[in-house]
């Protein structure tokens, strides 16, 4: 499988305000807040995991393992109630968000509606 830098994961407080919130004022960020028992988070992992690649680098994908350290805390500090929720940053702030499962038509509006900072001129998918 592919790596690609702009889908990565977070571990703890500092690495998302370095990673999601600093890089937010230059691209949108998706931040997935998921666990591993939770069956809609797998589901949706590799729609996320397809999606991102088709807007080359614009926007960015930031996997947040609820188990993991100071993640559940930031699922907290970000009003997160069920799993799977994605949260849109952009600039800093959250933007938009959507919980369950979606396909990938649902992935690519929700980006494109909600963005303030991807190019509405320059589609980034077919």
């Amino acid at each position: 499988m592919t790596t690609y830098t702009f889908i990565f994961d977070i571990n703890g407080i500092a690495d998302f305000e370095e990673r999601v919130l600093k890089a937010s004022f230059r691209n949108p960020v998706l931040v997935d807040f998921w666990a591993d028992w939770c069956g809609p988070c797998l589901f949706l992992d590799p729609v996320l995991k397809a999606v991102i690649p088709e807007y080359h680098g614009k926007v960015l994908l930031a996997k947040l393992d609820t188990e993991e350290d100071e993640n559940m805390k930031l699922a907290g500090r970000h009003q997160v109630r069920g799993f799977p929720t994605v949260l849109l940053i952009e600039k800093g702030q959250e933007v938009a968000r959507f919980s369950s499962a979606r396909a990938k038509p649902f992935v690519r509006e929700f980006i494109d509606t909600n963005s303030q900072l991807l190019p509405k001129v320059n589609s980034a998918h077919p």
